[in-house]
């Protein structure tokens, strides 16, 4: 199979953003969802909620600059924007769970066809022992989208037919963001978005083991 420059982690974070609408509020998930934050347009006033309890975040701090007592999900620092706040944990969820959010961008283990998202344990031996607010965040938010890598660093890709690992939430997941292509979760299964310069659709097809809808042209 041809080899595909890929998107890189900065990119797919700018990918991602990019599709965010003026005035969305938006939660970003620990790991790699958290770097949109850095890359939401000029111009456009995106409100940025942490489940610790944040609302309001900006770009991460300039080095040296960090302030460990107003931290993200991820016990990463984070910057507050004018405006921003800080509340209760349970006030979090309880706009988590109230259906407050526009957008829940998360981090994946697999996804299925069909929007089925597991994100939380792999099953492993030492593997995190609760689900957390993942699936809160999941089912709670108007569209939920996912951020990862399309493939495994052994090869297999992350986007399945039926999820093998535990299930954080069914049919919740609209997009999927990866390095290779973005796909749209639909009932009918996956369409096709956009994919990097060079990778056909026959080759993503293969890569993935299912059959993908071509993308709508505009």
């Amino acid at each position: 199979m041809t080899s595909h420059q890929k998107r890189s982690k900065q990119e797919l974070a700018q990918r991602v953003a990019q599709d965010i609408f003026d005035g969305a509020y938006v939660n970003l998930g620990i790991g790699m969802p958290t770097q949109v934050a850095n890359y939401i347009p000029e111009g456009c006033e995106v409100i940025l909620h942490s489940e610790n309890g944040i609302l309001g975040m900006g770009p991460a701090p300039t080095e040296g600059l960090e302030d460990y007592d107003l931290i993200n999900a991820g016990k990463q620092p984070v910057t507050l924007r004018p405006g921003g706040c800080y509340f209760h944990h349970a006030d979090s969820f309880a706009m988590m769970r109230g259906g407050h959010l526009d957008i829940s961008v998360l981090g994946a283990f697999q996804v299925s066809a069909t929007g089925d998202l597991a994100n939380w344990s792999t099953g492993e031996p030492g593997a995190i022992p609760a689900v957390g607010g993942a699936m809160d965040l999941a089912v709670g938010a108007k569209s939920t989208w996912v951020m990862m890598d399309l493939l495994t660093k052994t090869g297999e890709c992350k986007v399945v037919d039926t999820c093998s690992y535990p299930i954080t939430g069914l049919s919740c997941v609209k997009r999927i963001y990866t390095d290779l292509c973005t796909l749209e979760c639909t009932p009918q299964g996956l369409r096709l978005i956009d994919a990097v310069p060079g990778l056909s659709h026959a080759e993503l097809e293969e890569m993935t083991g299912l059959r993908i809808q071509p993308a709508i042209q505009q």
